[in-house]
């Protein structure tokens, strides 16, 4: 009969990564479709989380530094955590970006029978008519400024005028369009609007109807009353977005946020290593608690966004302020972790620098980047891609795309890391962590070619599973090793300067190229291309440690083992009694 042994003094660690991870999935997965919401383009989002990991690639090694070298990791540990909460609470009230007062070149035009304003979308979107139809308002009024020509200009002050208070010629006119809703009609990516009848800079309103066989056809800047019409249309141009104080104020917010976090999970991946001792492979059984948090609250919030608001716009306030509770409860837990800093570097650079010079620590930094180009498309841009998905799908999938999303995060976590998380010990001992290496690469190449087929997106939630591996086992593989590597005294340093490339670098290139491609070829081409590149990755990395394996022979059998870059590491025989104690 099996018995589990409860170790009281991991209990706070486990505590601190289920209400760490708790907190930060009802903000973290829907930062960016939030600034999206604000009025930036994919583009400048992907500028934007760009920035942010460099930041964590500065912050990580720089706080690891301090902390290893005054011996003061708890106390960085806690500020970290209070920073973040702060920069989380206050995402809540950054404004929207301003849209231009002239948004939009559309078309108008008039005869005997109606006149009609038609105003083209850059690209397709099926369900532009939904979004015109939850307006409440029967009727909309439009400012429209329209140059004429000499015959249109004749036209216009015979029959709108009918001659009185004409300047004739009239080489441009200004007057408001009121427009019906229910008389709207989309025609592929372009909406008709029926205009009712229009108001004169004169005050007058007449029936702006033109005479057979006379040309009124021109090119009018239009501004319209229903924020659902002006923003479905444009945004900021992307070269004039750093003029706005909006801009600068979600930047300085994002990048206190994501400083916080990043130097919370490096140095908490520090201390749970060091509370570990000799049973580093004991990771996993920790950190799957911060998987169950995440998959909770991920599906929690997903629903709650969608209940919350009311038509296209998103309400994220109140999950965004559960989040900001539940950390401010894991500052709390976290506090109560007993923990004491042993060992210090009498060298730490020197330390560092030699560690830098081995080929295999190179080989494992360049696959760290590689996954952090790859996780960087999907903490980013999952969610664009889904949304893209369901605005070309139908409006009923679009009405509920946040529960569509809570749903994957869920399953991401609790049917992919958690069980990954718990089985990664018994993984890295049978395959080794460069076998698990290439294993990931492979998986996530898989992984982003399928989403690149998808049409409907509630498709993407049995791919989600694989997140246990592309997330889950690859996370565990990354720390463990890294803590595995680091000479004594320099653990935070270590898995600072590792988060460091995995952010700093891979992600924030990932987030670069997938704004960009986002921006040029679209959701499921940018993914497909990602796809490629992975897989790649996988058959040069594999290629790699195969040579290296056979020049070296740093292996006794053809397996790669558990292994240090110096040294091969003793397997763990010890499964079944490490299993009764992992709690």
């Amino acid at each position: 009969m099996l018995k589990f042994k409860i170790n009281k003094d991991l209990l706070p660690m486990k505590g601190h990564y289920f209400f760490w991870n708790a907190g930060t999935a009802p903000i973290v997965p829907f930062m960016s479709v939030y600034a999206g919401q604000l009025g930036f383009s994919s583009f400048i989002v992907g500028i934007i989380y760009t920035i942010l990991p460099f930041s964590g690639m500065l912050a990580k090694p720089l706080m690891g530094t301090l902390a290893d070298k005054f011996r003061c990791r708890k106390m960085i540990f806690l500020i970290a955590q209070v920073v973040a909460a702060v920069a989380f609470f206050a995402m809540i009230f950054l404004p929207e970006l301003p849209q231009p007062n002239n948004i939009k070149q559309a078309h108008f035009a008039c005869d005997a029978s109606e006149a009609v304003i038609d105003i083209c979308l850059d690209k397709q979107d099926k369900h532009a008519l939904n979004r015109i139809q939850t307006i409440e308002t029967e009727e909309v009024t439009c400012q429209m400024s329209c140059d004429l020509t000499e015959l249109q200009s004749d036209v216009v002050c015979k029959n709108w005028f009918a001659l009185k208070n004409c300047k004739y010629p009239l080489n441009n006119i200004n007057f408001t369009a009121h427009i019906p809703i229910n008389h709207t009609v989309q025609l592929g990516h372009c909406l008709y609007f029926k205009v009712l009848n229009v108001t004169l800079g004169n005050g007058n309103t007449v029936y702006p109807l033109c005479p057979l066989y006379h040309d009124v056809s021109t090119s009018c800047l239009i501004n319209c009353s229903a924020g659902v019409i002006n923003n479905m249309f444009t945004k900021v141009e992307q070269q004039n977005v750093s003029s706005y104080y909006q801009f600068w104020l979600l930047l300085s917010i994002y990048l206190i946020a994501w400083i916080g976090q990043a130097v919370t999970v490096s140095v908490a991946d520090t201390l749970c290593f060091q509370l570990l001792g000799n049973k580093p492979h004991k990771y996993g059984y920790q950190r799957m608690m911060g998987a169950l948090g995440w998959g909770i609250f991920s599906v929690i919030s997903g629903i709650l966004v969608d209940v919350f608001s009311d038509g296209a716009k998103k309400n994220y306030a109140p999950v965004f302020g559960i989040g900001v509770g539940l950390l401010l409860i894991c500052i709390i837990i976290s506090s109560q972790i007993q923990y004491a800093q042993q060992e210090i570097s009498s060298s730490i650079f020197k330390d560092i620098c030699q560690l830098l010079l081995n080929i295999r620590i190179i080989v494992y930094a360049l696959w760290c980047i590689c996954m952090g180009v790859c996780t960087g498309l999907i903490w980013n841009f999952l969610f664009w891609l889904l949304e893209e998905l369901a605005r070309n799908h139908s409006w009923e999938v679009e009405s509920y795309i946040k529960t569509i999303e809570g749903l994957a995060m869920g399953i991401q976590s609790l049917g992919g890391e958690l069980p990954f998380f718990f089985l990664s010990s018994w993984i890295l001992k049978r395959i080794g962590h460069v076998n698990a290496m290439s294993l990931v690469l492979l998986v996530v190449g898989l992984r982003f070619l399928y989403y690149s087929v998808l049409t409907n997106p509630w498709w993407c939630l049995p791919i989600e599973f694989s997140n246990g591996i592309t997330f889950g086992l690859f996370y565990a593989t990354m720390t463990s090793y890294a803590s595995i590597v680091a000479p004594p005294g320099t653990e935070t340093t270590t898995q600072g300067l590792v988060g460091a490339v995995f952010e700093g670098i891979g992600v924030s290139l990932g987030s670069f190229l997938g704004g960009l491609f986002m921006d040029i070829y679209g959701g499921s081409r940018t993914f497909r291309i990602f796809g490629i590149f992975a897989l790649v990755a996988c058959l040069v990395h594999a290629l790699v440690q195969f040579l290296l394996q056979r020049s070296e022979k740093y292996s006794k059998d053809s397996t790669a083992r558990y292994a240090a870059p110096q040294d091969a590491i003793h397997i763990f025989n010890e499964e079944l009694q490490e299993f009764q104690e992992s709690f």
